[in-house]
């Protein structure tokens, strides 16, 4: 059994061609998307952008809250990966096509067993039965469909199009000058290890002349096996000999640097975050502007297309969190964790979690101390009233 028979348990390919007319939405555009952006991960440093964002996207915990069956997917999302390979895989979807698609697995009961990020090369909206349905074509040439309201779909740069993200090409200027900046780097170096002479040849007499002068020159000084030792020597039939200096145009510090600000914030990225070096509040930032938005839509699609309105409406969720006091210098973590500690904020397990160590056996570090010092304000205020009235009193 394939991967997408093991996906697509249901519906089979004959209830896919069984589908009606195209769903009719509120624009003009038609319900349908294409992977076309294939060569804008090939760059160094939007893949490198996208790696970023993908690889602290799939440091969230995913959290079920719900029936028994679905919080057995707080484990894995799937037979084939790891909520970590998900979310990396998800993430980079979402940032090179700016639409992402979550499916489910049935089982052959119709339970859902899992949850899986497919890319299809199209995927078009049909009606059927007065419902709209998500047909999606694969590069293998097989087909499936699946109920819009038993899958998921994460999108950026949405506008005009009711369901789909815009394609990337407001990024397409910067990626030409990427390439062309590449280019012009590749030639300076070619150029850097080559050189040209000019001169003019004495008693030219015919063009024939002209080729085999060259020729016998380039044998006698260019061949790598020579041991010319570096010299060249020039007959005394040539005069006016004279180097020729190429200069291949390369783009200079600054403007480079412009470029890669294009990309860094069209992804929400800085060289900070791209080498490693983010932590504490620049970390937060980045975790605010970029990481959050993801894990809140993922959490609000995959709840939705996970439980039914009731379940929703009783608690049942799927939310993806992270812990972000891990992220601060060690100063701020031991103050942080001293002063949440003491106040019966954190127990002794979230404590250690900011540490990154693991929790207390038997459930110990689940208990929450308060220092003795720290007393109920409204307890000591009544008991303040209840001396005062027996002084009256006496």
């Amino acid at each position: 059994m394939s991967l997408f028979d093991k996906i697509f348990r249901k519906p089979n390919n004959k209830q896919v061609q069984n589908l009606g007319s195209t769903f009719q939405t509120l624009t003009a555009y038609a319900p349908s998307f294409r992977t076309f952006e294939g060569s804008v991960y090939e760059s160094e440093l939007v893949r490198s952008s996208i790696d970023a964002i993908a690889r602290n996207v799939g440091k969230l915990k995913i959290e079920i809250f719900g029936n028994h069956t679905i919080r057995k997917l707080a484990n894995k999302p799937n037979s084939f990966q790891t909520w970590y390979q998900f979310m990396y895989r998800l993430t980079t979807i979402l940032m090179i096509h700016n639409t992402a698609f979550i499916v489910p697995i049935f089982d052959r009961f119709g339970t859902v067993t899992g949850v899986f990020p497919v890319l299809p090369i199209n995927a078009e909206i049909k009606e059927y039965r007065d419902e709209p349905w998500l047909v999606y074509h694969f590069a293998t040439g097989q087909k499936a469909a699946i109920e819009m309201s038993n899958c998921a779909m994460l999108t950026r740069h949405q506008y005009k199009n009711d369901f789909f993200g815009e394609p990337n090409g407001a990024l397409l200027p910067t990626m030409d000058l990427i390439n062309i900046d590449n280019q012009g780097i590749q030639e300076a170096v070619k150029s850097s290890a080559t050189y040209r002479f000019m001169a003019q040849l004495v008693n030219f007499s015919a063009p024939e002349k002209l080729t085999e002068e060259r020729k016998k020159f380039t044998e006698m000084n260019m061949k790598a096996e020579n041991e010319a030792g570096g010299i060249l020597l020039f007959p005394n039939t040539w005069k006016d000999v004279r180097q020729i200096d190429s200069k291949p145009f390369t783009v200079d510090a600054e403007e480079r640097k412009l470029i890669q600000t294009n990309v860094y914030n069209y992804f929400g990225v800085n060289e900070e975050i791209l080498q490693n070096k983010a932590f504490g509040d620049a970390w937060s930032a980045f975790y605010e502007g970029c990481i959050e938005p993801i894990a809140i839509q993922f959490s609000e699609v995959v709840t939705r297309m996970l439980f039914t309105e009731r379940e929703i409406s009783q608690g049942s969720q799927v939310m993806a969190t992270a812990n972000r006091l891990q992220y601060m210098t060690n100063r701020e973590k031991l103050n942080v964790s001293a002063q949440l500690a003491d106040r019966g904020i954190l127990n002794r397990d979230e404590v250690r979690e900011i540490w990154n160590l693991p929790p207390l056996p038997n459930g110990e570090g689940q208990a929450y101390i308060i220092r003795g010092e720290y007393y109920n304000a409204d307890n000591k205020i009544n008991e303040g009233k209840e001396d005062g009235k027996t002084e009256q009193n006496d």
